[in-house]
C-alpha cells in the first residue's frame, strides 16, 4: 500500500490534471492535507471539492504560474501560514514542444526552461529553508526518459529534463547530512493532455500508444516513494534499460536504437 501520510502537507505544481492530480488523490487516500498548485483555478477547485469530500482532509488551492518567480515566492509564503510547513514537495508543473530544433521558436525554448526548470528551482528555493530548519522534508522532481536519451524533435525539451536531473542529483548530496530527501522520477510517454501541446499532429501519440504510461500507475509509484530514500523512479522498467546502455554505448545506442527513438 506504501506510507502513511497521514496529516503530512503534501504539495504539488501542476496539480489541475495528469499525473499531478492522480498524485494528490493518491496522496489524500494516505492521509495528506494536499497543497494544489497550477494555472487553471476552476479544475483545482473541483479537485479540492473531490478530496475534501473523499477523504476528509484538507485541500488548499493556489493559483501559479510557476514561470513567474516573483509569485512563487509570494504563494510559498502564503502556503507557510495557511497550510504550514511542506512536508513533501512535488515539482510536477512542465510542458514540451516536439519540433525539429530549427523549426524552435526562441520564445518558445525560454518558456520550456522557464517553466520546466528555472519554476522548478524557484519552488525548490521557496521550501529548503524550512525543510533545512526542521531537518525533515522531501523533494520529488518530475522529470522524464527524455532527460537520459535525448531523441529527435525534442531537442530543447530533452535539454530542459537533463537539466532538471543535473540539478536533482547535485541536490540530493547537498542535502543528505540535513535529513531531507530527494527523488527524481523518470517516465516515458504518460497518457496525458501533455501531448496536446507537444504532439499537435498526434503522430507520436500514434506511434507509441502501446508503450505508454497510465497516470494513475506512475502516480501510485510517485506516492508510494514519499517519505522514503527512493532515489530514482524509471518508468516502464525496460526503457530505463535503454537508458543504461546509451550511457555505456552511445554511438551503437544512437545507431541500434534509431528506429524506436525517431518515434516523433
Amino acid at each position: 500500500m506504501g506510507k502513511n501520510l497521514k496529516d503530512k502537507v503534501v504539495a504539488v505544481t501542476g496539480a489541475s490534471g495528469g499525473i499531478g492530480r492522480e498524485i494528490a488523490l493518491k496522496a489524500a487516500e494516505r492521509g495528506a492535507h494536499l497543497v494544489l498548485m497550477a494555472r487553471s483555478v476552476d479544475k483545482l477547485e473541483t479537485l479540492k471539492q473531490e478530496i475534501e469530500s473523499r477523504y476528509e482532509h484538507k485541500a488548499y488551492v493556489y493559483n501559479l504560474d510557476v514561470s513567474d518567480a516573483r509569485k512563487i515566492e509570494k504563494v510559498f509564503a502564503d502556503i507557510q501560514q495557511e497550510a504550514g510547513p511542506i512536508d513533501v514537495l512535488i515539482n510536477n508543473a512542465g510542458f514540451g514542444v516536439f519540433k525539429e530544433a530549427h523549426e524552435v521558436d526562441l520564445e518558445e525554448a525560454k518558456a520550456m526552461f522557464e517553466v520546466n526548470v528555472l519554476g522548478l528551482v524557484a519552488c525548490t528555493s521557496a521550501v529548503l529553508p524550512e525543510m533545512k530548519k526542521r531537518r525533515s522534508g522531501h523533494i520529488i522532481n518530475i522529470a522524464s526518459q527524455a532527460g537520459k536519451i535525448a531523441s529527435p524533435k525534442s531537442s530543447i525539451y530533452s535539454a530542459t529534463k537533463h537539466a532538471v536531473l543535473g540539478y536533482t542529483n547535485s541536490i540530493r548530496m547537498e542535502l543528505a547530512d540535513d535529513g531531507i530527501k530527494v527523488t527524481s522520477v523518470n517516465p516515458g510517454p504518460i497518457a496525458t493532455n501533455f501531448f496536446n501541446i507537444a504532439d499537435e499532429s498526434g503522430s507520436y501519440v500514434k506511434n507509441v500508444q502501446k508503450f505508454m504510461l497510465q497516470p494513475e500507475f506512475v502516480a501510485e509509484k510517485v506516492v508510494d516513494a514519499m517519505l522514503t530514500d527512493k532515489r530514482e523512479i524509471n518508468l516502464p522498467g525496460w526503457m530505463s534499460l535503454g537508458s543504461i546502455f546509451f550511457s555505456l554505448f552511445p554511438k551503437s545506442f544512437e545507431r541500434i536504437g534509431r528506429k524506436f527513438i525517431f518515434k516523433k
